[in-house]
């Protein structure tokens, strides 16, 4: 009779577990997912990872927080306010700053995870946007991240207002004037929200509720998407030798970059941890408690609602029509709504867009080089433009009176550069794009320059240029040019109008606009011409006796070579 070993612990744990659930299957395959190694790829797990110290800071800080617009009269160890009259959460927010032990550490940390949650999803985004990443079968999941960001607006926006100091009072005052522009249900909408004339008392509440419960709940669930859609297709690869469509060049998650996460969140979490430590934000007991009459200099929100702040004050205020009885503010609702709702769309419908004036229903995973798609690059600097232009905007008071310039100059100055710089910098990026294709060519065709003077027998001389190898090579002719597209004619061979031309006519328009101005690849054909003509000897410089052998011409006799000396 022979006996077997009992077991371990963790090993009948697992198999017990196994037995009820099959759980090994899935986890087995999800092991052995490869990811490529790229440092592009940590921005996404940044974003995670700040997420998670929100929410453990977070939770530290609902514990001491009081959600109540109530007013009492505040009476602790900081003197300068003791006796004023604010609400219980402007109260318990100096509470938790000086009399919770280290309340004010976690509320910087909270505060700083949420400006680097912001960047790193904005960030994330644009690689995704510019090496086109959002490509078949991921326009899906781009939808998923750009909710995503939508998201984080909102949790931003709801999360700093919560002090009910006098900055956030001035965005939740701003906020109100924004709804009450929205034309014939405004007003209704302004006292559904605020619970009354402005501010109510229940906004707080109702912003504690969808700070902590509605908005994060949304995030986890939409991160739990975005993570399976990057499991159930392959990962996105940068071009190089032996990357395909088919195929990932990269290492196993476990157990390769299952450490690598865990290092790389404790990581995160110490330079969250040590910027909440040393640099200050959102002092609140610098402003004191919501009060309607005071708005100084400097009362600008976090940097991802800048851009709205920069809209409102470039908007002249004349645009403002009474109609029949109703009001139309156009100064605000054209750049708190429409503009942001302009930038937004472009961004959420730009991947189908794309596909629409390429007609590509491919797969693609291999990532575009930005200089190979120039109007898809010129259009995502255009939008940063724009972006920048208006976050810069909303900060016109500082750099005036920093700068000793007048805030009106400064004014008119972003209004036209809003117009006309994206417009710049989507020409001047497309023309970079163009030249740097262009160069790549003339590298594959020629090779790098050495350096090397070589002289003929007829007295000629030439640069010899040293030639690309194999993956140099291949990184500059691996993509596709794509060409505007060829429709069918307006009219069929007997003579009826064909349906759906008119649309065709405008997609073709602008599938021109993306692919009139092109550089092709260079082909096999005009690599082996290049080759074989004698305007450039391609010597192997690792050869250096080769090198030093004279140059012979046609009739076999030697010549001496000159080469740069030093």
């Amino acid at each position: 009779m022979t006996t077997t070993q009992a077991p371990k612990p963790v090993a009948a744990t697992a198999d017990y577990l196994d037995q009820r659930t099959g759980i090994s299957h899935a986890v087995k395959g999800f092991a052995r997912k490869v990811f490529p190694d790229h440092w592009s790829f940590l921005l996404g797990e940044v974003a995670l990872y700040s997420f998670v110290v929100l929410l453990i800071s977070g939770v530290f800080l609902t514990m001491f927080f009081v959600p109540s617009m109530g007013l009492v009269e505040y009476h602790g160890p900081l003197s300068s306010m003791s006796g004023q009259l604010m609400s219980e959460a402007f109260a318990s927010t100096l509470k938790l700053s000086f009399e919770v032990r280290g309340g004010l550490l976690m509320r910087q940390i909270h505060h700083w995870a949420a400006l680097l949650f912001m960047a790193s999803i904005v960030t994330h985004m644009m690689r995704v946007f510019f090496t086109g990443a959002f490509r078949k079968p991921r326009e899906l999941n781009w939808m998923v991240g750009f909710v995503l960001m939508i998201l984080g607006l909102l949790a931003g926006f709801t999360g700093y207002s919560l002090p009910d100091d006098v900055l956030s009072g001035n965005g939740l005052r701003i906020t109100d004037g924004v709804v009450k522009s929205i034309p014939v249900i405004g007003s209704y909408l302004s006292y559904f929200i605020f619970g009354g004339e402005f501010p109510g008392e229940d906004i707080i509440p109702r912003l504690f509720t969808l700070h902590i419960l509605v908005v994060p709940a949304l995030i986890l669930a939409l991160i739990g998407l975005h993570l399976l859609f990057v499991v159930l297709h392959k990962h996105t690869q940068y071009p190089g030798g032996g990357r395909t469509n088919n195929n990932v060049v990269g290492f196993p998650l476990f157990p390769v970059y299952v450490a690598k996460a865990g290092g790389f969140f404790f990581i995160v979490f110490g330079v969250i941890a040590l910027m909440g430590a040393t640099m200050a934000i959102n002092n609140v007991w610098n402003y004191g408690p919501y009060d309607p009459s005071p708005v100084g200099a400097g009362a600008q929100p976090d940097w991802y609602m800048l851009f709205l702040e920069g809209s409102l004050r470039l908007m002249p205020g004349q645009p403002e029509f009474v109609i029949a009885g109703w009001t139309l503010s156009l100064n605000v609702l054209i750049p708190a709504v429409v503009i942001p709702g302009l930038l937004f769309t472009f961004l959420a419908v730009y991947p189908f867009v794309e596909a629409a004036v390429t007609k590509d229903k491919r797969e693609h995973h291999v990532l575009d080089r930005p200089r190979n798609v120039p109007v898809r690059t010129g259009l995502g600097v255009a939008f940063l433009t724009a972006f920048i232009i208006l976050a810069l905007a909303g900060s016109n008071d500082l750099i005036a009176t920093h700068f000793h310039l007048s805030i009106n100059s400064i004014t008119w100055v972003f209004r036209f550069a809003f117009f006309l710089a994206p417009v710049a910098a989507f020409w001047i990026t497309k023309r970079i794009c163009l030249g740097l294709q262009r160069k790549d060519r003339e590298l594959v065709l020629h090779g790098h320059e050495t350096g090397r003077i070589v002289r003929f027998a007829n007295g000629e001389y030439i640069e010899v240029h040293k030639p690309l190898d194999e993956q140099e090579r291949w990184l500059r002719v691996g993509y596709e040019a794509n060409r505007p597209l060829e429709i069918a004619p307006r009219e069929d061979a007997r003579g009826v109008r064909r349906k759906g031309y008119a649309f065709d006519r405008q997609l073709q328009k602008l599938s021109g606009f993306f692919f009139e101005d092109r550089v092709e690849p260079v082909t096999p054909a005009e690599l082996a011409a290049a080759h074989s003509h004698g305007e450039h000897d391609q010597l192997d410089s690792s050869d250096s006796a080769a090198q030093l052998d004279p140059v012979r011409d046609a009739t076999g006799h030697g010549v001496v070579t000159d080469e740069h000396k030093h």
